[in-house]
């Protein structure tokens, strides 16, 4: 059968959200009318065998165009929820919306996440319209997000992405990307299905790689993200693991690409900047410095092995303050994280045993960041951010250096 053309896809992973996709789905059909009623457009739920009804309510979720101003459209959207192939996560929906974006010659996509509460559907014109009027072949997103929300991003990612890359995607693995028919293609071809981009490390695969293959790339804002978070001391182990692994295979991956990049620029920033109340979001740094405390006398001989002497001690020193007084300096932040992905390019390790031994490091570094900027809003604590970043681009030298 003749698979019919689509100009535009927008593609939803899923898996049990029940109780958040209707939302989405209804956003998304709304902006699709109001900002391309002329174009065809499809969405594409990517299930990965839901038990609580969620193919079903992407079928029927409905709203009420009159009320929000809506005519109808030339083409209305049309749905399919599809299963995936493959290892169960993330990364494997995205690559069955891949797939169908290819084989419909979608000209510009766009995935959102599932759980979202405060998506509207401005935010599919300000996905969509980037690829389609401004000809960018990724679009990476941009949220005002409560001070303790996304701690890997805050922590790792976005600092090491920066550092590396030298370009400023403040949210690298935000989970909504727009992204042109052509991306699309590249994302396809590429054989990484078996790895933890099938995972939670699909985000970071899909930045780093618009950015290494020199794609035109840019953000744009959102507003506030509002989703179900999860504690970092409780939930976040294996997305840690997935999302590092990733992160760190690609540093071996693009090595010519980064090593001679200095500094940092920003990308082009689309959007209207505003303010916007966020919903508080609970962290128990408590139970963060537990572990950390349990890693410095668990894991001694791995850290000692990777991190040396002189900054092991220091770590030694940090697990004896009391939490009250308890600060991680940035500085050795930065040169544990350029140790650990040393000690993955030396293969001193299996990678999985490596980064799984990064985690109470990574938990060390969160509770110290809570405890700073627990008195401030949040232009304080991004501007705590900011200055991390700047020991990661500043201390950029002592990776290359023990690259070989």
């Amino acid at each position: 059968m003749k698979t019919e053309k689509a100009d535009i896809l927008v593609g939803i992973a899923s898996f049990n959200n029940a109780g958040t996709i209707g939302h989405v789905v209804k956003a998304v059909d709304a902006g699709l009318v109001k900002y391309f009623p002329d174009k065809k457009a499809i969405i594409v739920n990517s299930d990965g065998g839901s038990r609580d009804g969620t193919p079903d309510i992407v079928k029927t979720a409905t709203h009420d165009q009159a009320a929000i101003f809506l005519s109808h459209p030339v083409y209305p959207a049309h749905r399919i929820s599809i299963p995936y192939n493959g290892i169960p996560g993330k990364g494997s929906a995205f690559r069955a919306i891949f797939r169908k974006a290819v084989e419909m010659k979608a000209e510009a996509c766009c995935v959102v996440d599932a759980d979202l509460r405060s998506i509207t559907p401005e935010w599919v014109e300000l996905l969509l319209s980037p690829v389609i009027q401004n000809g960018f072949d990724f679009v990476a997103p941009l949220y005002n997000r409560h001070k303790y929300d996304g701690t890997i991003t805050n922590s790792i990612v976005y600092p090491l992405t920066r550092a590396l890359y030298g370009r400023r995607i403040r949210q690298p693995i935000g989970g909504e990307f727009g992204f042109s028919g052509r991306m699309a293609d590249f994302y396809m071809s590429q054989e990484v299905w078996e790895s933890h981009v099938a995972r939670f490390g699909v985000d970071i695969w899909m930045t780093t790689e618009a950015i290494a293959g020199d794609y035109k790339v840019c953000q744009t804002f959102l507003g506030a993200k509002i989703h179900d978070p999860k504690d970092p001391g409780s939930d976040l182990a294996d997305m840690l693991l997935q999302v590092v692994a990733t992160l760190f295979a690609l540093t071996e991956k693009h090595y010519d690409k980064w090593k001679d990049e200095k500094g940092s620029s920003e990308v082009p920033t689309l959007g209207f900047r505003y303010q916007v109340g966020l919903e508080s979001v609970k962290v128990n740094a408590e139970k963060m410095l537990n572990i950390f405390r349990a890693g410095q006398e668990n894991l001694r001989d791995i850290w000692l092995k990777i991190i040396g002497q002189g900054d092991f001690g220091e770590i030694e020193r940090l697990s004896r303050l009391p939490d009250a007084s308890f600060k991680f300096p940035d500085g050795l932040w930065a040169k544990v994280v350029y140790d650990f992905i040393i000690a993955y390019h030396r293969k001193v390790m299996a990678p999985e045993h490596l980064i799984r031994s990064l985690v109470p490091l990574y938990l060390g570094k969160t509770a110290s960041f809570v405890l700073e900027v627990e008195n401030m809003e949040q232009e304080g604590a991004e501007a705590c951010i900011e200055k991390l970043c700047q020991e990661f681009e500043n201390n950029k030298d002592y990776l290359i250096s023990n690259w070989k």
